[in-house]
């Protein structure tokens, strides 16, 4: 596959800077010029060179481009203090984008060790709600850009089935509703399918019941004890509630194109004793500490080094339970391959595809199952709220001398989900003046307050529905409701990915079900558009054949066609940097790059389409050459779209 202009520039700068000076060099930093009469790609190297070899940096600049001569670099001038501009070659990036659009990823596969990406992480106690559908819209872009990068992934669904959430809900049953196992079993077949939404009303009302009737929350305790141990009705009743929710979490996220590889479970991680594996091996490092005195006597302490000095984090509570971190400490030495045990594995599901998804099991399996674990690195996406967690986690791998592997430990952090307080009242949450004045108003499960990630599903694809009726009142009902599927998908994945991660996304339905401005369905049109144009030219007799496509797509003929057109070469130029915004996105842990970028492609080719005659074209070669310009934008959209989950509707 060939190899981009960007690395080729970069590599060539390398090489020549330890030629030149037998020095190691540095990394070598490409960017994007303010003016294409500028070139495409500066480097500010020469700058930082200027203190290492006691030279002026100008005077660097021109030593460093005059030993320069790079495949796909037409020009190299000096600029300003001490950068170097380089000219790109146009025919050349048009040509090897094309390739490497088709190629990407191919001859990169499993580069780098297995990376295991853990997401979504849904109590199995409710119904998924908008929150959630953040964290996997992020957790799974992120997976398509590592695998497009040439990454081999295996994509992790931890299910807390022995947590409080899901203690809680069964607290609901046995004490509110006084259900036996067999009435629960009951109400989850004849739920039609909507299980989880039950739960989530009973999740609210339970938490009332603590506050009216067991404010010490000894019910909880109770039936937390009575879930960990197992072989009881309650333990039962917790497996049947948690195994129904988590089906229907697998169906809410299909919806949107979200699949795991596996779905370990907390159950499995105590009944396999993974916590005594791990805690035998944190006494013997040191790692932890018994703590005779003070507020902390009879606990086992973790020393955690923060930025504002040393703080004792409780592992082992002094009635013997491990607090929900030290079980996190467990799971991540697994992920990493460190703790010397594995689970049993079952397939739990298939999705509509026959695809599997497997599930761990602490008493049987099947023996022909995929190698899990034993990642290289490894991603938590767990919100911003748990960043004090996740330090104890990565804290305790480093505790056991595996420094690397701490390092490859990454919290991949977000911010929340909120609602705007507009957005609230409609859902009927009663708001005072001060509230109604505040920018959001965060969600709350236990409040029962929030959007179910079904429900606003159903409503963005009503709204697509109605939209997809007038634009195309041909279209049968199937048509309208398939494409209408695809644009309510498309309108809330790129909604959950255009804002940075660190920024708390107040939802509002009118923002995210607009159809115009920077929004899916305005990405997803422009790609329409591109296949309209390809497809009219083909039935109009004037499309690209293969040989004459083949003809045309050389360097030398696609750079006399983009020579004299800045417009047409700000638009090629932009599509060929596909690859190059993916890994930024993927090295900065940042999908909003990808977001902003497939927008701007979108505008730009928006303009074009305004501005360019295609199919009436009437000299053959120059309309040949706007439908491979086309046709690679097209693809270029597509598959930057894929990348955030979002496909591309057959017609608009």
């Amino acid at each position: 596959m060939p190899r981009s202009v960007q690395s080729l520039v970069a590599e060539a700068v390398r090489s020549a800077v330890e030629t030149l000076w037998d020095i190691d060099a540095p990394d070598v930093v490409l960017n994007q010029t303010p003016r294409l009469d500028l070139g495409e790609l500066a480097t500010p190297l020469c700058l930082g060179l200027a203190k290492t070899l006691r030279k002026p940096p100008r005077a660097i600049a021109e030593e460093l481009a005059g030993a320069l001569s790079i495949t796909g670099v037409r020009k190299i001038d000096v600029a300003g203090p001490g950068y170097i501009n380089f000219h790109l070659d146009r025919g050349f990036v048009l040509e090897t984008s094309i390739a490497r659009l088709r190629d990407i990823g191919a001859d990169a596969a499993n580069a780098g060790g297995k990376v295991i990406v853990e997401h979504t992480n849904i109590n199995p106690n409710k119904a998924a709600h908008i929150g959630h559908l953040r964290n996997a819209a992020i957790g799974d872009s992120f997976v398509r850009v590592l695998r497009f990068t040439g990454r081999d992934v295996e994509v992790q669904n931890y299910i807390d089935n022995t947590g409080v959430q899901v203690a809680d809900v069964i607290v609901g049953f046995l004490h509110l509703e006084q259900r036996t196992l067999a009435e629960v079993r009951e109400l989850i077949r004849d739920s039609n399918g909507k299980f989880d939404y039950y739960c989530w009303d009973l999740y609210a009302r339970a938490s009332a019941f603590y506050q009216d009737r067991d404010p010490d929350f000894a019910l909880r305790a109770e039936t937390l004890r009575a879930i960990e141990d197992g072989g009881n009705e309650t333990a039962e009743m917790a497996e049947a509630v948690a195994m129904a929710i988590v089906e229907r979490h697998l169906r809410t996220m299909d919806r949107i194109g979200v699949r795991y590889d596996v779905l370990p479970r907390e159950s499995d991680i105590l009944h396999l004793r993974f916590w005594d594996r791990a805690f035998t091996l944190l006494k013997e490092r040191e790692a932890i500490f018994f703590e005779d005195e003070g507020p902390n006597a009879g606990c086992w302490v973790m020393r955690i080094h923060t930025g504002s000095g040393d703080e004792d984090k409780i592992i082992v509570r002094s009635n013997g339970t491990v607090t929900y971190v030290g079980k996190d400490i467990a799971y991540q030495l697994w992920k990493l391959g460190l703790l010397e045990r594995d689970f049993h594995y079952r397939v739990f599901d298939r999705y509509p595809d026959g695809q599997p998804v497997w599930m761990t099991d602490s008493v049987d399996g099947d023996s022909e199952h995929p190698r899990f674990g034993t990642g290289r690195s490894v991603y938590n996406v767990i919100d911003v709220r748990q960043s004090y967690l996740q330090t104890v986690v990565q804290e305790g791998v480093r505790a056991l001398g595996y420094e690397r592997e701490a390092e490859r430990s990454v919290h991949f952090s977000y911010e929340m989900v909120a609602l705007t307080p507009a957005c609230a009242e409609q859902l009927g949450i009663v708001l005072d003046d001060d509230d109604r004045r505040r920018p959001w108003i965060e969600v709350s499960g236990r409040k029962g307050q929030g959007v179910k990630a079904d429900d606003l599903l159903d409503a963005l694809e009503e709204k697509a529905r109605a939209e997809v009726r007038v634009r195309n009142p041909d279209f049968t009902e199937a048509e309208q409701r398939d494409i209408a599927r695809q644009v309510a998908v498309g309108a809330l994945r790129y909604f959950l990915l255009r804002f940075t991660r660190t920024a708390v996304i107040a939802f509002d339905f009118d923002e995210a079900l607009s159809f115009d401005g920077e929004t899916g369905p305005y990405i997803q049109y422009a790609a329409v558009r591109a296949n309209n144009i390809l497809r009219k030219a083909r039935e109009a007799g004037r499309g690209l054949d293969t040989d004459r496509k083949a003809a045309l797509a050389s360097a030398g003929a696609l750079g006399d066609f983009l020579s004299g057109d800045d417009e047409l070469w700000d638009l090629v130029y932009a599509a060929s940097r596909l690859d190059e915004v993916a890994r930024q996105a993927a090295d900065a842990l940042e999908p909003a790059t990808l977001a902003k970028f497939t927008f701007m492609l979108a505008q730009k080719f928006s303009l074009f389409y305004h501005h360019y005659r295609v199919i009436s074209e009437d000299d053959e070669r120059r309309r040949a050459f706007l439908l491979v310009v086309v046709e690679f934008v097209r693809d270029t959209l597509a598959r930057a779209l894929d990348l955030m989950g979002i496909a591309v509707p057959e017609r608009m």
